[in-house]
């Protein structure tokens, strides 16, 4: 009790020295105080805060907060306290005064009661009343597990928030989710107790000074970067992050999220999103940072299955079996290590592959971003007689050097046979040129060279940037989502992916190795037979099944198997049509359903007759065409940007006419049946692509539905149960009319409708896709197995 007594009295006598200059008080509460993260970085990153700004007039005081009873949490802090250090050139007397101004200025509390947080709250505004300081806001650094957040954010809302006036800024550690859903469900809840801009998600790769300084690199060189940031000059980017160590001791929480969780997800993508983003006008305003980043995650394609090699080292599985207490033979399907292929339609990065890779056991660790450019140069003169500063023919390329490795220090690389990059020199100094040191095969005197004027810890640059609210250095809830949305689809297809095999460390030599084919990532070298594991019980990689739906052919795959088959059966129907007619009249639907197999066919398909190919819609919302909610915008973004087809083959449907939608006095349907009238032989498409909703529905033709579902072979209005209401749709006896009809069923949300329609016989009125039947035309389902068999 009496040391509790004097703490606080050292830590009102502590204010009272910084009250006369101070322009408002700061009040840092740290969560998790005595926790690992807490020991090694963050008491450390806010101690270096203190010392940046103990004298540019805010004040400070820092709670360290924990569940542990008030006496052994508070000697727990303090050991860590007493630890501190200042940077290598603080003079030892200014460093000894600061940290014990700071230990003075420092108090621990036990927070694990709604109560508590009112008294941390009132004591924090005694105090500051006690000596007359304003408040100017409040940092609450949540170093502690997510499933806390909720319990903690609500505690905070009710009982500890500041003044009006002051601010509120909420610091959060990853994992951030676990996939899309959990992300959206915790985002949900936080929101509910925070603004948008008082949460600062932490991803400590951003704080890293190689990866903070690429905008400023890219903004401070435009000159130099603007005429070849460009697909036409990058033959691929590269964010690499190799770690020596294994997961042995981690495996609960790797078991959970694996390497593209822990590594890829976030901190690689987010280096990656600084190097392709487009460059705001002004790189320091926040605001359009991140709405540039968001646009860049809206420009990349889909992930498939192929877009990933994946592999373990050998000895996961039973590190994971022992901490986990699994039986003997357990077996982990837990990746290690991945390379990750993304592309991106942007009319910069269009064709450009960027390659994601990291993993454990490796056999150097190593971390960067690197920009390779394209060399169109012969040179004559011999390899031995180029001079790297004027050789057109030696690499040229941009790293961004995050550390250890061969440098160990962060570090920002640029070709001599490039540019001399623009540096500030308050912050990077250019270093020594080595040429004993290879980076890339090439030494290191064939670069310029610049490393930090003084090295930070990641989490002190963060801290600071919170300090400031430099909202771009951090992860907004809209930029999490879309990351997530991003990758979610890959981790879910992965699962039935074979992993390979590796020793660890310098004896997996090749066997990692891995290249671009046929617009996926593939491994170099075949897995040698002493690695693999006959009691890995991995997940059977079926192939596509045929047999008879609804008393017609139905074929039957793993989803990423059955889009393969599906493009390549439209391909060869289309290939056929050609060459019967000259011309291939394709219908197809709208939806989430179609747009993997759009995405496969303007990404593998090259003998696609697109030339000769007339595309049609199915269906059609009513609204504009450029609305999201489009199905023609939907086809656009996802297959007509990437394909050639003739601007006059395309055909969306006339929802938008006289600046109204879908009115039927301006006769929208007419116009598009005149035309199919017109332009296809007997009104009789090629092929008709449809899908099928949970209701039975198929098109735009719904239960019940009014119109379409008999009569004339024509295009009609409908309404749909959920918004948007108004369609548009092909009428079904006008789709019963074509050559072919694939029917595509996806996932397993569409089991019970599958297993339902196997059942009943043609009710097109209570379930429309059952009146499905080409009068002289072919009908195939293709179903995964997800749907077919839940």
């Amino acid at each position: 009790m009496l040391g509790r007594v004097l703490c606080a009295a050292l830590f009102v006598g502590a204010l009272q020295s910084l009250a006369e200059a101070s322009q408002g008080h700061i009040s840092v509460v740290l969560l998790g105080a005595t926790g690992d993260l807490a020991k090694k970085y963050l008491w450390q990153g806010l101690f270096q805060l203190y010392m940046d700004q103990v004298s540019n007039g805010h004040s400070f005081t820092f709670h360290g907060a924990a569940l542990t009873a008030q006496e052994p949490g508070e000697r727990l802090m303090f050991e860590v306290l007493k630890k501190l250090s200042c940077p290598p050139d603080e003079a030892p007397n200014r460093c000894a005064v600061l940290k014990d101004q700071f230990l003075k200025l420092s108090q621990y509390h036990q927070l694990s009661s709604a109560e508590n947080y009112t008294a941390l709250s009132r004591e924090i505004e005694a105090l500051l009343r006690q000596e007359g300081l304003k408040e100017a806001g409040r940092i609450f650094y949540f170093s502690v597990p997510p499933f806390a957040y909720t319990e903690i954010a609500r505690h905070i809302n009710s009982s500890c928030r500041p003044p009006p006036g002051a601010w509120l800024r909420v610091v959060l550690e990853k994992p951030f989710g676990h996939d899309l859903e959990s992300a959206q469900q915790l985002a949900a809840e936080l929101t509910g107790f925070f603004r948008e801009e008082e949460m600062y998600r932490v991803d400590h790769y951003l704080g890293k000074q190689a990866v903070a300084h690429i905008l400023p690199f890219r903004d401070q060189n435009r000159q130099f970067l603007d005429p070849i940031w460009n697909r036409h000059h990058v033959e691929r980017v590269e964010v690499v992050l190799k770690e020596t160590v294994d997961a042995k001791g981690r495996t609960s929480f790797y078991e959970q999220y694996g390497v593209i969780r822990d590594v890829l997800q976030n901190h690689l993508t987010e280096a990656l999103m600084f190097l392709i983003m487009e460059l705001p006008a002004n790189v320091s305003r926040a605001e359009e940072v991140l709405q540039h980043k968001l646009q860049s995650f809206q420009s990349l394609w889909g992930l498939e299955k192929n877009s990933a090699v994946l592999g373990q080292y050998q000895a996961y599985s039973s590190q994971a079996q022992e901490e986990l207490q699994q039986a003997q033979d357990y077996v982990s399907t837990t990746p290690t290590f991945a390379g990750v292929l993304i592309r991106s339609d942007s009319l910069r990065w269009e064709g450009v592959p960027f390659l994601l890779t990291s993993g454990k056991a490796l056999d150097e660790r190593v971390g960067y971003a690197r920009v390779l450019f394209k060399n169109r140069a012969y040179c004559t003169q011999s390899e031995t007689l180029r001079d790297a500063g004027h050789s057109q023919c030696k690499a040229k390329q941009i790293i961004f050097y995050f550390g250890h490795g061969a440098l160990n220090t962060p570090a920002v690389l640029v070709s001599r046979n490039l540019f001399r990059p623009v540096m500030p020199k308050d912050s990077w100094k250019e270093a020594v040129a080595r040429s004993d040191l290879h980076i890339f095969g090439q030494p290191l005197s064939d670069y310029y060279v610049y490393s930090p004027v003084k090295e930070r810890d990641a989490y002190s640059v963060l801290i600071s940037n919170i300090y400031h609210g430099r909202k771009d250095f951090f992860i907004t809830t809209e930029n999490l989502l879309a990351s997530w949305g991003f990758w979610t689809p890959l981790l879910d297809s992965i699962s039935h992916q074979p992993l390979r095999l590796y020793p660890g460390g310098v004896e997996n030599q090749h066997l990692l190795d891995f290249e671009m084919v046929s617009g996926g990532l593939a491994f170099t070298l075949a897995e040698p037979a002493e690695l693999l594991n006959p009691t890995r019980h991995m997940p059977s990689d079926y192939k596509a099944i045929q047999s008879k739906y609804r008393q017609s052919p139905l074929v039957s795959a793993w989803s990423e198997d059955l889009i393969s088959q599906l493009a390549s059966d439209m391909e060869e129907a289309a290939v056929r049509s050609v060459a019967r007619s000259g011309h291939f009249h394709l219908a197809l639907s709208g939806g989430s359903s179609p747009v993997i197999l759009f995405q496969r066919l303007a990404r593998h398909h090259y003998g696609f007759p697109w030339k000769h190919t007339h595309i049609w819609l199915v269906d059609e919302r009513c609204v504009p065409l450029t609305d999201s909610e489009s199905n023609f915008f939907s086809l656009h973004s996802h297959l007509l940007q990437s394909v050639r087809v003739p601007y006059f083959n395309i055909h969306p449907m006339p929802v938008h006419l006289n600046r109204r939608l879908c009115v039927e006095e301006d006769r929208g349907t007419e116009l598009y049946a005149k035309d199919i009238v017109a332009l296809v032989a007997n009104a009789s498409f090629d092929l008709v692509l449809l899908g099928v909703g949970t209701d039975g529905h198929t098109a735009s033709l719904f239960p019940r539905s009014e119109n379409g579902l008999e009569g004339a072979p024509t295009v009609v209005l409908t309404e749909s149960p959920v918004k948007p209401h108004q369609r548009m749709s092909l009428s079904l006896p006008l789709i019963n009319r074509a050559r072919q009809v694939f029917v595509l069923v996806l996932g397993k949300g569409k089991h019970d409708i599958t297993t339902l329609l196997s059942r009943v016989g043609h009710e097109p009125t209570k379930w429309p896709i059952s009146g499905v039947s080409p009068s002289s035309g072919q009908l195939v389902w293709y179903v995964d197995y997800e749907a077919l068999l839940g």
